[in-house]
């Protein structure tokens, strides 16, 4: 019998762990965490250029960020506290003047930023049938009532009239907007119903406002309101308001970078809590 054949020595030719040196055993235990660590970095590799993918659809569904139409000169910026926004800017020319939707997903990162695609096309299948804002609002909240996973979303509704600087609006639990007259004051433009989803009815309305040359529309979702400074104070509508008073005559660039400006150094270099988002929208002197 060929004893190089023979159970036993097969046995005893595998090598024992159980009987390693400790050199030996740290060895192994370094290559299965090199083999670990070199699993997550490919991971992480996969999720970051998964997040960069979506970042890129996120900024072609929304508006441009400086737009011009006749007259009127419009300026936006949207920054995610995560990885993705749940804000969203949409701003279609349509036969009838300019739609414009600014939203906020209720939550951050991925939990909202998944959803921005689907609702941004129920606004834009809506807003193709040339629907006043209070229709579009109302035909978009039937789809939530049939989908009730969707999250809650406040959302600031308008249509434009390019000629006359008509805006008729329907406010869905948004913050207000608020509209600088050149001839002074400030109006804020509330009017519409509670969050998209919130109710199992339709309960909303429709508002008008005038856009006379000179004046400025200013659109924001409440991470603008809600960043605090290192004692914890929230920005708040009245310095935001303050604010447009003292920049009213700036372009509608201008205008925007300095109210990010003035937030950013109301933070104190702290990072923001909220997705924030903000559209100004100037109406030529």
């Amino acid at each position: 019998m060929n004893r190089s054949l023979s159970p036993r020595n097969r046995k005893a030719d595998q090598p024992n762990f159980a009987t390693l040196s400790p050199s030996q055993d740290a060895e192994v235990s370094r290559r299965e965490l090199e083999e670990k660590i070199s699993k997550l970095q490919r991971d992480y590799a996969e999720l970051h250029g998964a997040l960069s993918e979506a970042a890129q659809v996120h900024r072609k569904l929304c508006a441009p960020h400086r737009l011009r139409y006749g007259s009127f000169h419009i300026a936006s910026e949207i920054f995610a506290v995560r990885q993705l926004p749940g804000d969203f800017f949409l701003a279609r020319k349509m036969t009838q003047g300019l739609m414009l939707s600014l939203g906020d997903i209720c939550g951050k990162g991925l939990a909202a930023g998944m959803w921005v695609t689907h609702i941004a096309g129920l606004l834009t299948m809506h807003t193709v049938a040339d629907l006043e804002a209070q229709g579009v609002v109302a035909a978009v909240h039937k789809a939530f009532r049939h989908t009730p996973i969707m999250p809650l979303t406040s959302l600031f509704q308008a249509k434009l009239d390019l000629d006359s600087g008509r805006l008729d609006y329907c406010n869905a639990g948004h913050p207000p907007a608020l509209l600088l007259h050149a001839a002074g004051g400030i109006e804020e433009l509330s009017d519409g119903g509670p969050l998209l989803g919130a109710l199992p009815f339709d309960s909303f309305v429709q508002s008008s406002a005038q856009l006379e040359p000179g004046d400025v529309l200013v659109i924001y979702s409440d991470g603008i309101l809600d960043s605090t400074d290192p004692s914890g104070e929230q920005f708040g509508s009245g310095r935001l308001q303050e604010l447009l008073r003292q920049m009213q005559f700036q372009d509608a660039d201008a205008l925007l970078l300095s109210l990010l400006g003035a937030v950013q150094d109301y933070a104190g270099g702290y990072p923001i809590q909220d997705d924030m988002s903000l559209v100004v929208i100037r109406r030529e002197a």
